[in-house]
């Protein structure tokens, strides 16, 4: 029951938020981020609930920054709220999953205002943001599959979940390594993270109103109905993503131009003794 307490909670505060943020956009406008005007949002996670997160995050940032706490820190501070989350999952409270993954997801959206406000983004920092953003994911979907281990068909979307998940990171990373342009697509890290707080958070309303029922997936439709979702939507993203990013790839190779005059003789091949034989 202290679970349910948990997710009215964290419902009670979004539902606080979005009507805060509504007044404020009625009365002085959208909240408008340079970041956000040339990144966009997307259809699971639009741009108008991105500027309503960094509306709310905006006054820590100056609170963070007077107190000296650089990016790197909220960064390697976010682990403890993810893991936190993961054994919460593992145990079945999603309420205080919830919360704490929000915690996390806060922070993770922190260190990047934190290091524009301060001036003092880096590749370094990057890299550091990456690892932690993977393990924090890990610590959510390790606490399901733990959670579900002794159901088989759940267990199988939460895998492909994590799959899907970060093979959209990796390609993304992959196209910067290679020197193409990333390729926009859905189930980002931000769009992941929002759908798992939400289906984690609603699980206790569902347990309590159906908990007589045999049927998990009644019980727990929240949790499984956002998990199925990013499973198959991420893993449907990737193969968009792989295939702009070889399209891309081939569009840059020189072309392979024949010599005038010239044509090919499959005739002209003639097997060569192999001089090698036996040195192997």
């Amino acid at each position: 029951m202290r679970d349910l307490y948990f997710a009215l909670g964290m419902i009670g505060f979004v539902v606080a938020v979005f009507l805060s943020y509504g007044v404020r956009a009625m009365l002085h406008g959208r909240a408008r981020h340079a970041r956000l005007d040339a990144d966009g949002g997307s259809v699971f996670l639009n741009k108008a609930t991105m500027e309503m997160y960094y509306w709310l995050l905006h006054p820590i940032v100056g609170f963070l920054a007077a107190l000296r706490i650089t990016p790197n820190m909220v960064t390697l501070f976010s682990l403890v709220p993810a893991l936190g989350a993961g054994v919460a999952i593992a145990f079945g409270w999603f309420g205080l999953a919830a919360a704490l993954a929000t915690l996390s997801t806060f922070c993770d959206i922190l260190d990047g205002l934190l290091a524009r406000q301060l001036g003092i983004g880096s590749e370094a920092g990057e890299v550091i943001d990456a690892a932690a953003d993977r393990y924090g994911e890990f610590f959510l979907f390790g606490g399901l599959i733990y959670y579900y281990r002794g159901h088989d068909q759940v267990l199988f979307i939460v895998l492909a979940a994590l799959v899907g998940g970060f093979m959209v990171s990796y390609t993304t990373a992959k196209a910067e390594a290679m020197g193409v342009p990333a390729p926009r697509g859905a189930m980002r890290r931000s769009e992941r993270a929002t759908y798992m707080i939400v289906g984690m958070g609603f699980t206790p309303v569902a347990q309590a109103l159906f908990g007589g029922s045999p049927s998990l997936a009644l019980r727990e439709l929240p949790i499984i109905l956002a998990t199925t979702i990013i499973a198959v939507v991420a893993n449907i993203s990737v193969l968009q993503r792989l295939s702009s990013i070889i399209a891309m790839l081939r569009a840059r190779e020189p072309a392979r131009v024949q010599p005038p005059g010239e044509s090919f003789d499959p005739d002209a091949i003639v097997a060569k003794p192999d001089a090698h034989v036996g040195s192997a």
